[in-house]
């Protein structure tokens, strides 16, 4: 049976899910302490709750479609729509009291995402993507226009991405650096036009399932280092599984940004 694509009103409810996860962790933002999972990395209640919350909430509005969360089960699902959801994907800034982090939720159909949503709750910002229709932030359609005009100088890396300086000394990287501590965000900066580029050394599924499409519908650019996100295998276990990337605003960049990109892998 072939996954129809979300309804208005199953759009709608996803909507009204992600208004409710974002005000409570509005709410939650500078008043909750941290713990650390077995990884290493940090977790909150916060996250815990939003993860339980839109787990539910996407149970009522796609019933039967598996799930994969990065709090949750992190086997590749059966069925052939799922979602791949990052309930709190910025947790540092988050339990650090840095007011810039994301809910990411993605659905996927037959290979790649096909409706995504990336909410910003601090910036009470939302885009959201459909496959071959485009993408919006705040209802407002964005273009690649949105991109090309910003002017922007800027490239993103990820903390574990600073290593290629490091293996570079003697090169000039091609771009004022920024690390906004969220691989979600890192990646949609492309997309929006507020950097030019960005590389994610190790970057989960949930991290970079939504801003995928996002990209690709505002034609930016990418190149996959090592596996493609396509070859999911039904029952894997994608816990320890990274998806390096290098993503730029135009082919002339990825080209400058490929080399640097190439040095995340040794």
């Amino acid at each position: 049976m072939v996954a129809q694509a979300l309804t208005s009103q199953q759009l709608n409810a996803v909507h009204q899910l992600l208004d409710r996860v974002a005000e409570r962790q509005l709410q939650d933002f500078g008043h909750i302490l941290s713990d650390l999972k077995p990884d290493g990395t940090l977790i909150t209640t916060c996250d815990r709750w939003s993860d339980q919350a839109i787990l539910e909430g996407l149970e009522a509005i796609a019933p039967g479609e598996g799930v994969l969360s990065e709090e949750g089960s992190k086997l590749v699902p059966s069925t052939q729509a799922y979602w791949v959801v990052d309930p709190l994907d910025g947790t540092t800034n988050f339990a650090a009291g840095i007011p810039y982090w994301a809910i990411s939720v993605a659905r996927w159909v037959d290979g790649a995402p096909s409706e995504v949503f990336l909410d910003v709750p601090s910036l009470r910002q939302r885009i959201v993507a459909i496959r071959a229709k485009g993408a919006w932030r705040n209802g407002k359609r964005l273009t690649p226009e949105t991109r090309t005009t910003s002017g922007s100088a800027c490239i993103s890396l990820c903390s574990r991405a600073i290593r290629v300086l490091q293996q570079r000394p003697d090169r000039r990287f091609p771009g004022k650096i920024r690390l906004l501590g969220v691989a979600s965000l890192n990646l949609l900066s492309v997309a929006l036009g507020q950097t030019v580029g960005a590389l994610e050394a190790t970057p989960k599924i949930w991290d970079m399932a939504a801003a995928w499409l996002v990209l690709s519908e505002l034609g930016c650019p990418l190149i996959w280092l090592d596996r493609q996100p396509a070859d999911l295998v039904v029952g894997e276990d994608l816990e320890s599984a990274d998806f390096p990337v290098v993503v730029a605003s135009n082919e002339d960049m990825l080209e400058r940004l490929h080399e640097w990109g190439q040095a995340l892998l040794h």
